[in-house]
């Protein structure tokens, strides 16, 4: 088949980049009329200005990248759109052996629950003896969902990142080798990166962001706006090759498979037995066991690929949380705005599945699977719950910002 559109789109070597590997190279893509050209990237940031600069047209980025790229915060703030979601979970939260021993006195299991290890991590920092500095944990990039996960999780405890410990950039790949030469203590890192550092005996996995923020989101799929004005129809070729794509990559029997796809060289590059365990849901605790958990990825199930924009609102309320946006009106609706849920009903209504009516949900309040109003059919959406039970309103977005306890400088 002839091509209808091109579209190059960068990526970094995670396993949640396999929507798009395997619509590249299992003819979801080719499908649909796009010629799929794929190109892997080391930092978070790279791929930003790519698509800043219109070397990429779309990307595998980071869930709150383009809202806070239209809100004018970072170099070259480009504007974009996100027209739907590159599924749910698959970050974990490792530290250090040396650390882990100071938090396991504290803890009666690692089952990596957040509320114990949170409390745990609390009792350390608050008796860290004055002569030591303070802990370092890596984040991939300030304008994360790993930054925003963390940080929340520890400001629950009082602990405040840049007063209590220091949050530092770390490209994903180089968390394991930051971590066993000394230079972090931690990091919040998609996966395979936890589980290279537990096989490693680097570090040991203390928690997910299931556990913290139950099918939360994490990458997107970012598009430059200019483009997506410019070339609609390829645009909706490309939700809906990527969304068949998610499809396959969530059903069990594609495990291998999409394994195998992911250890070549030109995407993760690493081992089979490193990539299968998160496919399977399955990660590595601090006995040295694998421990089922329920909800840590979901490519597809759920409605994981919708980009709802009350997400959108809570990366925003962050980012005026810890300093690095303005509360406002505009800014308000420019992040509602980046998330857009109607290219994503458009793209999808061809295939006739169930696709939420709503734009927009109050997060946490989801205790299990919820029967929800969809466009067809039947839908249901998983739980969503925070570990600490607080709940985010969207349209009680300046309330909530009013309740956070303290601000990152």
């Amino acid at each position: 088949m002839n091509p209808r559109c091109e579209v190059r789109a960068g990526f970094i070597p995670l396993v949640d980049c396999a929507p798009l590997v395997a619509a590249c190279e299992l003819g979801f893509a080719e499908a649909e009329g796009v010629k799929l050209t794929l190109s892997r990237e080391t930092s978070w940031a790279t791929v930003r200005d790519k698509l800043a600069v219109s070397h990429f047209d779309a990307a595998h980025i980071l869930a709150p990248m383009p809202v806070a790229a239209n809100l004018g915060l970072g170099p070259l703030p480009t504007p974009m759109v996100v027209p739907m979601a590159l599924g749910t979970g698959a970050n974990s939260i490792a530290v250090s052996t040396a650390l882990w021993r100071s938090l396991s006195r504290h803890m009666q299991s690692n089952d990596f629950d957040a509320t114990a290890a949170i409390d745990a991590l609390a009792n350390v920092v608050e008796n860290r003896a004055d002569r030591l500095p303070q802990l370092q944990l890596g984040i991939v990039h300030p304008h994360s969902a790993h930054h925003y996960e963390l940080a929340y999780w520890l400001a629950s405890r009082g602990i405040m990142p840049g007063r209590d410990v220091d949050l530092i950039v770390v490209p994903p790949s180089l968390m394991p080798a930051a971590l066993a030469s000394g230079h972090i203590d931690g990091f919040c890192a998609g996966e395979p990166w936890g589980t290279v550092a537990a096989n490693d005996g680097a570090g040991v996995i203390l928690t997910t962001n299931a556990h913290i923020w139950r099918n939360s989101p994490e990458k997107v799929l970012g598009v430059r706006a200019a483009w997506a004005e410019q070339n609609p129809d390829c645009v909706e070729a490309l939700v809906r090759a990527v969304y068949r794509a998610a499809e396959w990559c969530d059903q069990s029997e594609n495990q291998d498979e999409l394994a195998r796809l992911l250890t070549q060289d030109c995407y993760v590059a690493q081992s089979i037995e490193l990539i299968r365990p998160c496919l399977a849901r399955r990660l590595k605790a601090g006995d040295g066991t694998l421990h089922p958990i329920e909800g840590f990825l979901s490519f597809a199930s759920n409605a994981a690929t919708f980009p709802w924009t009350s997400q959108a609102l809570w990366f925003y309320s962050q980012m005026v949380r810890w300093g690095q946006a303005l509360p406002g009106e505009a800014a308000e609706l420019v992040a509602r705005k980046t998330y857009r849920p109607d290219i994503y009903r458009s793209a999808l209504k061809p295939l006739g599945i169930a696709i939420p009516s709503a734009n927009a949900k109050v997060e946490g309040t989801l205790q299990g699977p919820t029967p929800v109003g969809s466009t067809s059919g039947h839908l249901r959406l998983g739980p969503d719950t925070f570990f600490d039970n607080k709940v985010f309103d969207p349209d009680r977005l300046s309330a909530y910002i009013a309740g956070f306890s303290g601000r990152e400088s």
